[in-house]
């Protein structure tokens, strides 16, 4: 089994002072490994990385037509927002065009990280409902299914049919058993799979097409609902976002918590997966934007790639004090 190998490097002046080590995989329609570093068979937990395949049955099943959905809404589905109004707003929508609303989400209430929103519950004395979770648009979309297939309220205990069929897509995705899961900070249970299944998946959706069977036209239905609302899939001045709109509809990224991220290249009909040992994002943030610089969909000119590709280090008076940049071997050709 081979170790994490160093991918990032934190300068200060002329000395290293901190690395990120961590496992990435990049793979091709076909499931082969193109390029890896680390370990591309470690055993993860995707978690916030896996909520465009916990959103395929939702797509596939014909749930989402039966309900009307927007590309707002898949884009929202896949999400892990900030808890702004753009979100919220469309969230309570959906719920209410439903028949549902706050209580029936159960992904548990979460302080928005949006500014505006958490000042103005603050300035009303108001506490955080479950809409303003990060998870709320993915788990409005649960519901959808739900209600689509008659299940009960529980939906996300892991023998109820929508986390039945979010692991069977998962799994079949991936090209492999998940070895079992994790409950993720929204309640909803975590499909583990290896590095290399998660890239699989994603050079899955890359190389799906609108006149493909059924899950293949779900699948670009998501993608391309994500790179059309790069600012619903994560917020103002999030990576996501961010990187999304510097690549302009070449490809998708989400990211997930403790160092995860993945992202979809259509064009070029790869996947790439990616887990920093220490589950840091600025280290995961630069990984992303490093590989994505490599495969040639972010230009490193770019401000909003440069904030993540290769950040300078400022101390509290303004100084730049050092750099963040890509390891050496990961930017080997």
């Amino acid at each position: 089994m081979s170790q994490p190998q160093s991918l990032v490097e934190v300068w200060r002046g002329e000395f290293l002072e901190s690395e990120h080590l961590g496992h990435a995989v990049i793979c091709n329609a076909k499931g082969d490994v193109v390029e890896a570093w680390g370990d591309p068979d470690k055993v993860i937990l995707p978690r916030s990385s896996a909520k465009m395949l916990q959103a395929l049955p939702l797509v596939e099943s014909g749930a989402a037509d039966q309900a009307g959905l927007s590309t707002e809404q898949l884009a929202l589905a896949c999400a892990s927002h900030q808890g702004a109004a753009i979100h919220t707003d469309r969230v309570t929508r959906w719920l209410s065009d439903l028949g549902l609303g706050n209580d029936d989400l159960l992904c548990g209430p979460q302080w928005p990280d949006d500014k505006p929103a958490k000042v103005g519950l603050i300035k009303t004395d108001d506490s955080p409902c479950r809409i303003h979770n990060n998870c709320s648009g993915k788990h409005a979309g649960f519901l959808t299914l739900n209600k689509h297939l008659g299940g009960g309220v529980e939906y996300t205990n892991p023998d109820h049919p929508v986390q039945k069929a979010a692991r069977a897509a998962i799994e079949d995705m991936a090209g492999e058993d998940s070895s079992g899961f994790g409950i993720d900070g929204c309640s909803a249970p975590n499909f583990a799979v290896s590095l290399a299944g998660m890239g699989r998946a994603m050079a899955g959706f890359a190389a799906a097409r609108g006149d493909g069977d059924a899950r293949a036209r779900a699948a670009v239905r998501l993608r391309e609902a994500m790179m059309l609302h790069p600012e619903l899939v994560a917020g103002e001045t999030r990576a996501c976002t961010d990187l999304m709109r510097a690549g302009a509809g070449k490809v998708a990224i989400k990211g997930g918590a403790e160092g995860f991220y993945v992202a979809i290249l259509p064009e070029q009909e790869l996947g790439v997966a990616l887990k920093m040992s220490d589950g840091v994002t600025r280290g995961s943030e630069c990984v992303i934007a490093a590989l994505l610089v490599k495969l040639g969909v972010l230009d490193p000119a770019d401000p909003l790639v440069k904030q993540r590709l290769n950040p300078d280090v400022l101390n509290f008076a303004g100084l730049n004090t050092g750099e963040i940049r890509p390891s050496s071997a990961l930017l080997a050709v």
